[in-house]
């Protein structure tokens, strides 16, 4: 009978939610379309796996045929395009300053006759360094091209004193770099960057709609309607026609009668925390399943061209669903806390806007001061971030990435408990619903 109770409660909460979805397109939005979009935009942004032609201008004052030489190195460069010869530093700045190129490389007047005699030849390069990603790559690339040419120069050099090519080539650079890339050799920006900033992003549409499905009660003074319907069926909230009437209506009665409370504000006579866990499951179930859903889809994009163990796939998607199922729990935790739909919006932009910076993917965890790795530490996106990388980028061994799937289910239960008990709370203070 308890289960019949139980299940009851969960089918009504389910049924209330989505009649209300069905009525409320911006609600919907947030569970259906705006994730969908937000995938879908964020995968095609890094379609093209590799940054090339990354636009440079050249300023030539030494026209020689060595200088004509360089530019056509720079312009074979993958990473690299020669967007225009300036004839001046100032057209080059006012370029930079507009955009049109990421980086000048200056030429000096005297760069081949120091060649010849065998003097320092320095290529003169200005970058725009506040571009990190861009100013890094234009760097590598022109250093890679004066190497090119130095290697070049100098073998030749030793070639017409009458050494061979392979001993010239060694007495050059008689020591070199073996590089090896051990992960995301190809440099694929699309499985370092798109696959983790995506996660990122659902987190934090996930404490929003965690946040407002619960907030919105509390705002329109409905939670005690709400929670009266999913344990004995009446009266079916999901019949009144808009939040804005509602609340209109509350203030008219309040007018009307300021002596006693109406009976919609009233506290229920008593409150099961196990039916509450019920009501929240089903109150949260179309979110939770869409967003399984928008889970699935980032792993089949992120997995689609790669060969993954079905093992590590199975391990990484559970945790990410326990990262969503998480975040609408810690939306509901703060919005319920402060009785305002506004303190807990506030509250999970404050904590999951920034939580990527934190996760130690675009900048180094170590490199981070003490204090910052506290809180990073204390966030759920780094440690679903380091099951995600491990699994699917360095295909590292289940074993290694197990405890952290544990984790995240143990804090998603955690978390339920605490939903349940503020809402129980939240129903005991009906004074204090109706804050914004």
């Amino acid at each position: 009978m308890h289960l019949t109770k139980l299940s009851e409660a969960f089918l009504r909460s389910a049924a209330y939610e989505r009649r209300f979805l069905a009525k409320n397109h911006w609600d919907l939005s947030m569970v259906v379309w705006i994730p969908l979009a937000t995938v879908l935009l964020i995968w095609w942004i890094f379609s093209q796996t590799q940054i090339t032609d990354l636009p440079i201008g050249v300023i030539d004052q030494d026209n020689s045929a060595v200088a004509n030489t360089t530019v056509r190195y720079l312009e074979a460069s993958p990473t690299l395009t020669v967007r225009q010869l300036y004839y001046s530093p100032a057209d080059a700045e006012a370029a930079i300053l507009q955009r049109d190129i990421y980086a000048v490389v200056i030429i000096p007047e005297d760069f081949s006759r120091n060649i010849l005699s065998n003097k320092p030849a320095p290529l003169i390069l200005q970058v725009n360094a506040q571009y990190g990603t861009h100013s890094g790559i234009i760097q590598t690339a022109v250093q890679a091209v004066a190497s090119t040419l130095s290697a070049g120069v100098e073998i030749k050099r030793l070639v017409k004193q009458g050494v061979g090519p392979s001993q010239a080539m060694t007495a050059y650079s008689p020591i070199s770099i073996q590089r090896i890339s051990l992960f995301n050799a190809a440099t694929d920006y699309q499985q370092f960057l798109a696959s983790t900033v995506i996660p990122a992003l659902l987190h934090i549409l996930a404490m929003v709609v965690g946040a407002t499905t619960i907030g919105r009660e509390l705002r329109d003074k409905n939670i005690g309607h709400w929670y009266r319907f999913i344990s004995t069926g009446t009266p079916d909230l999901a019949l009144v026609k808009s939040s804005k009437k509602a609340a209109a209506l509350n203030t008219t009665q309040d007018s009307t009668n300021n002596t006693a409370p109406s009976s919609d504000s009233k506290m229920p006579n008593s409150v099961s925390i196990s039916v509450l866990l019920s009501g929240l499951l089903g109150k949260y179930f179309w979110p939770i399943l869409a967003y399984s859903l928008w889970s699935a889809l980032v792993l089949w994009l992120v997995t689609s061209n790669q060969n993954i163990s079905i093992g590590s796939i199975i391990a990484v998607y559970i945790g990410l669903l326990c990262l969503m199922i998480l975040s609408f729990w810690l939306g509901a935790i703060f919005t319920l806390n402060s009785f305002s739909l506004r303190m807990g919006l506030s509250t999970t932009g404050f904590i999951s806007a920034p939580s990527y910076a934190f996760a130690g993917v675009t900048f180094p965890y170590i490199a981070i001061s003490d204090s910052a790795q506290y809180w990073s530490n204390a966030l759920p996106l780094t440690h679903y971030l380091k099951l995600h990388i491990a699994q699917l980028q360095m295909q590292a061994p289940i074993a290694i990435s197990v405890p952290i799937v544990y984790g995240l289910a143990l804090a998603t239960i955690i978390a339920m408990l605490l939903t349940a008990l503020l809402t129980k709370r939240a129903l005991a203070h009906p004074e204090r619903w109706g804050a914004r």
